[in-house]
C-alpha cells in the first residue's frame, strides 16, 4: 500500500531553490530606505544598492555571460566589490573574487585556470594586472573599478565599473537559479604551498552559511557591520550576504588598518567586526586604541589561525566581546563557534581567554563537526588528550575542488571533508586545534603543539607575532625554533626567550632556538610557516 505521506510532489508553491540572492531582493523591499553602504562620502540605501546589483547582472547578461561563465574580480572591500556578489550571481555567472596581495604569476594562472571570461579589477593593481598578461600570453576583457579613494584612480581599460551600472538600468527583475546546486562562486586556496586550487561554492550552501551565520552571531535586525575580512577570503565569510537577511549597514575602509577601524567604530557606532587575529592584534597594540573599554562592546567573529589568549585577554579589556571561529575555504569559512558558557562567568580574564581560544562546536547549519582518529577510523574520546583529525560535514561544504577530481576524491573519502588539523575534544564537547597536522613537532618520539608553544610567546611583552616549526636535531630528530617578530621599538635576547618559555613549559617543548625578524604572512594574516621550515633546515640544535 502506498505510503500517503510520499504522495506530495515538489511544486512551484511549496519548492523554491535555495539562493543568497533571494536575501537582497527581500532587503530591497523591507529595508529600502536604510543605509546598506556607507564609504568615506558615498551613502546608499538598500533600494539602490538593489537596483544597482540588477543592473550590473542585466550588463553581465548582455554580454552573453551566464551560468558557468566565470567573472573575476581584484578589488579591495569597497562597495562595488560587495555589490558583486550578488550581481554575478543573480546573472548565472560565478564569481571569482581574487586574493589583491597575489604576485602576477599566480593571478595569471587563476584566470588562466578559471577560463575567466570577464575581469572586473580596481586601477591600483594596474602593474600587477599588466605582468600576469604578459605571463598569461593574452588579455582577458577587463572593466576598471577607478575608486575615487584609491592610489590611483585614473582609467586603466576602456570600460568604467558605472559604465555596467548604466548599460543594465532598468528592465524587469531577474529570475533567481533553477538549481541550488548550481555553482555561484570559485574561491582559491592560499596557495601556502605549490598551486592554489579551485574550491567551488553552489547557492545552497551560500544560503544556509548566510542563515547560520545570523543566528550564530544572533545578528539584531539593522546590525553595524564593519568590512574587514577580505572578500576574496571566502566571500567575506559569506558576511555580505548574512548582512542582507538582517538589513545590516556595512561600513567600508578599503584598507583594515587601526586608525580608520576604530574611527569607524566611534562615528558609525561598528557593532559588528570579523577579522582574522592579526588585526585584532594590530587593534590591541595600536595608538588609537581607548583608553577605557568601548561602550557598548564591540562583537568580532576572529578566524584564520587560532588566537593567541593573551590577544584575546587585550581585546577583551578594551571592550571587545571576541569568539573565536573556525573553518576552512572549503566549508565556505566559519563552521564552528566557541560559544560562551556561564561557568566561564566567574574565571579570571586570563582563564576566560584560554577558554575562549577554543574552537568549540558546529554551527546550527552543520550536520557534523567531529574529530576523528583516522588509523582507528572512530571518535576520539572527549579527554581533551587524545588527538585526531577535525572532519566535517554540512551543507556549507564545497562541491568540490574545480578541475581536480582526484583531489576533491581525496578531500571527501569516507563521507567527510578532512580538515588537516590536528585536534582534541573537550568534555564539554568543545574542539580545541592543536595544530595543522603538518605542524606538529615529534622531538624524541614526544608530539610538540606548535600552537601552544606560540601561546606562551605571545605572553612575552616584547612579542609583536610568532611561529614555531620543526628544526633538524641529531638527538631528538626534531626540536622546535621560534621565529619572532618584535614589537616596534622592542629589543630581541634568544636567551631571554628561552628562558621566559623554560618557566612556562616542559623543557621538551621550550624552543631550541629563536630568530628575530619579520615573519612571513598570507593576505589573510596567517604566518607562511612553509617558509619558516625552509629556513629552519639550516639550523639545528645538535
Amino acid at each position: 500500500m502506498p505510503n500517503p505521506y510520499e504522495a506530495f510532489e515538489k511544486t512551484a508553491a511549496n519548492h523554491v531553490p535555495l539562493t543568497p540572492v533571494s536575501f537582497i531582493n527581500r532587503a530591497g523591499v523591507v529595508y529600502g530606505d536604510e543605509e546598506a553602504i556607507v564609504y568615506e562620502g558615498a551613502r546608499r540605501s538598500w533600494t539602490e544598492t538593489l537596483e544597482r546589483c540588477q543592473a550590473v547582472a542585466r550588463a553581465l547578461n548582455g554580454r552573453g555571460l551566464g551560468r558557468g561563465d566565470t567573472v573575476s574580480a581584484l578589488i579591495p572591500n569597497i562597495p562595488e566589490m560587495f555589490e558583486l556578489h550578488f550581481a554575478v550571481p543573480m546573472s548565472g555567472a560565478v564569481l571569482n573574487a581574487i586574493n589583491t596581495r597575489l604576485e602576477a604569476d599566480t593571478i595569471a594562472y587563476i584566470l588562466d585556470h578559471s577560463d575567466c571570461k570577464l575581469l572586473i579589477a580596481d586601477t591600483a593593481f594596474r602593474d600587477v594586472i599588466t605582468e600576469a598578461f604578459k605571463i598569461l600570453g593574452r588579455e582577458v576583457p577587463i572593466v576598471d573599478v577607478r575608486d575615487a579613494n584609491g592610489p590611483d584612480p585614473s582609467p586603466m581599460g576602456d570600460e568604467h565599473y558605472e559604465d555596467l551600472v548604466a548599460e543594465g538600468k532598468g528592465g524587469a527583475p531577474l529570475p533567481l537559479p533553477k538549481d541550488e546546486w548550481q555553482a555561484m562562486a570559485l574561491n582559491y586556496t592560499s596557495g601556502t604551498s605549490g598551486r592554489p586550487k579551485g574550491v567551488v561554492y553552489h547557492h545552497r550552501g551560500a544560503y544556509l552559511m548566510a542563515m547560520g551565520t545570523v543566528a550564530a552571531w544572533s545578528l539584531p535586525q539593522k546590525p553595524t557591520y564593519l568590512s574587514v575580512v577580505p572578500m576574496f577570503h571566502c566571500n567575506g565569510w559569506n558576511h555580505p550576504w548574512a548582512m542582507a537577511i538582517v538589513g545590516g549597514k556595512t561600513i567600508f575602509t578599503r584598507d583594515p588598518v587601526p586608525a580608520k577601524l576604530y574611527a569607524a567604530i566611534r562615528d558609525e557606532g561598528a557593532g559588528y567586526i570579523g577579522a582574522a587575529p592579526i588585526i585584532l592584534q594590530m587593534m590591541a597594540n595600536a595608538p588609537e586604541a581607548p583608553t577605557t573599554p568601548l561602550d557598548p562592546r564591540v562583537n568580532v567573529f576572529t578566524a584564520g589561525a587560532p588566537p593567541p589568549p593573551a590577544i584575546l585577554e587585550k581585546m577583551g579589556k578594551l571592550g571587545f566581546n571576541v569568539m573565536q571561529v573556525y573553518g576552512l575555504t572549503e566549508t565556505y569559512g566559519h563552521v564552528t563557534q566557541c560559544l560562551w558558557r556561564p561557568e566561564w562567568d566567574g574565571l579570571p580574564a586570563d582563564q576566560q581567554a584560554q577558554q575562549q581560544a577554543c574552537q568549540g562546536i558546529a554551527f546550527p547549519m552543520m550536520e557534523e563537526t567531529i574529530v576523528i582518529d583516522r588509523e582507528k577510523g572512530e571518535p576520539v574520546p572527549q579527554d581533551g588528550e587524545t588527538q585526531g583529525e577535525i572532519a566535517i560535514r554540512g551543507n556549507a561544504v564545497m562541491s568540490g575542488y574545480f578541475k581536480n577530481p582526484e583531489a576533491t576524491a581525496e578531500a571527501f573519502e569516507g563521507g567527510y571533508f578532512w580538515s588537516g588539523d590536528a585536534a582534541v575534544v573537550h568534555p564539554n564537547n568543545y574542539i580545541e586545534i592543536r595544530d595543522r597536522l603538518k605542524d606538529v613537532i615529534i622531538s624524541g618520539g614526544e608530539n610538540i603543539s606548535s600552537v601552544e608553544v606560540e601561546a606562551i610567546l605571545y605572553n612575552h611583552p616584547n612579542v609583536q607575532a610568532a611561529a614555531v616549526v620543526a628544526m633538524p636535531s641529531e638527538q631528538w630528530g626534531e626540536s622546535p625554533c621560534a621565529f619572532v617578530e618584535l614589537r616596534d621599538g622592542a629589543d630581541g635576547d634568544p636567551d631571554d626567550m628561552i628562558a621566559f618559555c623554560k618557566d612556562r613549559l616542559a623543557g621538551f617543548k621550550v624552543p631550541k632556538a629563536v630568530v628575530f625578524g619579520e615573519l612571513p604572512k598570507t593576505s589573510t594574516g596567517k604566518i607562511q610557516k612553509f617558509k619558516l621550515r625552509d629556513k629552519a633546515k639550516d639550523l639545528g640544535d645538535a
